[in-house]
């Protein structure tokens, strides 16, 4: 029980600085951090159940590895939920409707800022997450952001540190533009960067990688997560074999409300293969490996055991769940649910 003295002190610091600024901790909306799903079932597990709100989440990796694929999936994932959700994405990379609506974006829902002059990226995010009118922002990518000055230079005058120092000062200022009431049902947002690692030159032991824009940026993420092509999805054989999709090895090295360094792994396809589309990811298949993982089913030997049902190997049990979409559904809340995390896609909506 909060005594009477404290109680004078909160109000007249909710006077000075305005309402709901000191609260008490049982009083704190319980969905201020709610989760959003990436349409993976495997990631959302891994991350406690989809990327927390309110934060910013960054996507780590190699060149052509998916992270793009991954913050469009996401997107997608939760128009479909929401058919009010709109995303804000800053186009520092050239914008491809093409690749979007492939990954089943619906780009009359996207509105994008296609400059890779830094202070103008960052001023617009911070307006849009301040105006509480979208759903999600994400900055694609950071490495190809350019720092007004820097852009105005020569390519013989040098400007060193201009962009750590502007994305520090843009992570301290968006802090207080992505929160939200601790007692008021504020619409939600998503923040997503995207960012690629560089080697440090001269580093003999340890990590050499690091990522653009300085160290303290780092702070400021909910959840970093590795992104990593695991192998090639191929079809045909000899000279006709070709591929047709990645799967993807996506390792969560930071996580402020899960546990961390956990991994997931999931199918992307690129072209049209079997029963799937391009821009689709193979959710059966993740659903199929995390019930056994997770002791939803009983593997005994080669067979698996659910209920009155049983299937010889884990194809055989994949191959169900893509044609029962109830045994989908099923399965898929009991993974979530085995370690009490909240079925993704829950608390994300406008209402």
């Amino acid at each position: 029980m909060i005594n009477a003295d404290a109680r004078k002190v909160m109000a007249a610091i909710n006077k000075r600085f305005g309402d709901s600024v000191v609260v008490v901790g049982e009083d704190i909306r319980g969905d201020l951090i709610s989760r959003i799903t990436t349409g993976s079932t495997t990631f959302d597990y891994v991350l406690g159940g989809g990327f927390p709100a309110n934060q910013w989440n960054e996507l780590i990796g190699e060149p052509s590895h998916g992270k793009t694929a991954i913050a469009l999936k996401t997107i997608a994932a939760n128009q479909a939920i929401n058919p009010e959700f709109t995303t804000v994405w800053v186009a520092a990379e050239q914008w491809v409707p093409e690749y979007a609506e492939m990954c089943g974006v619906d780009t009359s829902r996207v509105i994008v800022v296609e400059t890779n002059i830094m202070e103008e990226a960052y001023d617009a995010v911070i307006a849009f997450a301040e105006s509480k009118s979208v759903d999600a922002i994400v900055i694609d990518s950071l490495p190809a952001l350019v720092p007004g000055p820097e852009d105005e230079k020569t390519m013989d005058e040098m400007t060193v540190g201009r962009g750590a120092l502007l994305t520090n000062k843009f992570f301290r200022k968006a802090g207080a533009a992505m929160k939200r009431s601790l007692v008021e049902n504020e619409r939600p947002i998503l923040g997503i960067i995207i960012n690629q690692w560089r080697m440090k030159i001269g580093v003999m032991h340890g990590d050499p990688r690091t990522t653009p824009g300085g160290v303290g940026k780092d702070y400021a993420y909910f959840t970093r997560s590795e992104v990593k092509r695991d192998e090639w999805i191929e079809s045909g054989s000899g000279n006709n074999k070709v591929r047709v999709g990645q799967r993807l090895k996506i390792r969560v090295t930071k996580n402020k409300t899960a546990p961390p360094q956990q991994v997931a792994y999931v199918d992307f396809y690129f072209q049209d293969f079997s029963i799937y589309e391009a821009g689709d990811y193979d959710t059966s298949k993740e659903v199929a490996a995390m019930a056994i993982v997770k002791g939803i089913v009983d593997r005994r030997g080669g067979w698996i055991y659910y209920g009155e049902r049983k299937w010889q190997g884990q194809e055989a049990l994949v191959n169900s769940i893509r044609e029962e979409v109830d045994l989908f559904e099923e399965l898929r809340k009991a993974v979530l649910d085995a370690s009490n995390v909240p079925v993704s896609g829950e608390g994300n909506t406008n209402e």
